[in-house]
Order: C-alpha cells, then sequence, then structure tokens
C-alpha cells in the first residue's frame, strides 16, 4: 500500500487480518521472502497493522492487480473457471 498527500492512485482492496502471539509472529516474520516485507497497513478504520508489503525494486514490471479488489480475487481469477 502506497499512501502519499499527493497520490490520488490508490484503492481500496480486501484483506484478512490475523491475529497471533508475538512468537508466533516473530516466527512467520523470519519465513517471509523477499522482495516481500512486512511493514505497516493502514486500514479504512484508521487503524495501522503489520501486513506484506513489498520492496519497491520488484515492482517494476510487476501487473497491476487492484482492478481484483484483493489478492484471493486475483488468484481466482488467475486459475480460471473451476
Amino acid at each position: 500500500m502506497r499512501v502519499a498527500a499527493d497520490d490520488t492512485r490508490g484503492a481500496a482492496i480486501d484483506l484478512e487480518v490475523w491475529e497471533m502471539d508475538a512468537a508466533a509472529f516473530g516466527d512467520f516474520v523470519a519465513q517471509v521472502p523477499a522482495p516481500m516485507c512486512i511493514g505497516q497497513v493502514l486500514l479504512a478504520d484508521g487503524r495501522d497493522v503489520s501486513g506484506f508489503l513489498c520492496e519497491p525494486i520488484a515492482l517494476e514490471g510487476a501487473q497491476d492487480i487492484t482492478q481484483f479488489g484483493g489478492w484471493r480475487a486475483y488468484r481466482a481469477a488467475a486459475a480460471g473457471p473451476a
């Protein structure tokens, strides 16, 4: 998610919020492969939560999936009819 005062290109997408204790979160974060990373994500209700981000280097040439409304919808569309 990118938030900037002069950036109006962003759009809301669906996401999941999970709860885990600090030890489980640490184990989880240790398994996140680059260029993915964990950072702060601003939710529509104003909360900041830890969530998946991507290092800018991986964005070059990447497909924008915002039109799908979220990761699960993108994956479902990419898989085609069941």
